[in-house]
């Protein structure tokens, strides 16, 4: 039976600091090609040393409100991420209720 391989590949363009002014990313699989992005967060387990590894990148032109978006929607994935890894809804709730008061704090809730 064969195996199927699927890639996702992220390219970032720097400057001459060697700070990123563009990003994007493929993932053919997913239908995603050369697809830009302003920011990336990329977090992996290493179970020999049970730490994680992250690759946090934005672009220069990345705008503050939207960062802060971007964390707030990433922190609202993540307990939905944990919720289904873990089927804790008492932590999940606590989660939630976290990002409900972090987009409280910086305002991200106007109607």
């Amino acid at each position: 039976m064969s195996k199927h391989t699927s890639e996702i590949k992220f390219t970032v363009e720097l400057d001459e600091n060697k700070v990123p002014e563009k990003l994007s990313w493929n993932a053919e699989d997913g239908g995603i090609s050369n697809e830009k992005t302003k920011a990336i967060l990329i977090s992996v387990w290493d179970d020999k040393k049970k730490e994680t590894l992250k690759m946090d990148l934005w672009t220069k032109d990345m705008p503050l409100d939207e960062m802060k978006h971007f964390f707030h929607q990433t922190l609202l994935s993540m307990s939905d991420t944990f919720y289904r890894a873990t089927n804790d809804e008492k932590m999940t709730a606590t989660m939630r209720d976290f990002c409900e008061y972090f987009a409280e704090k910086l305002d991200l809730l106007k109607e």
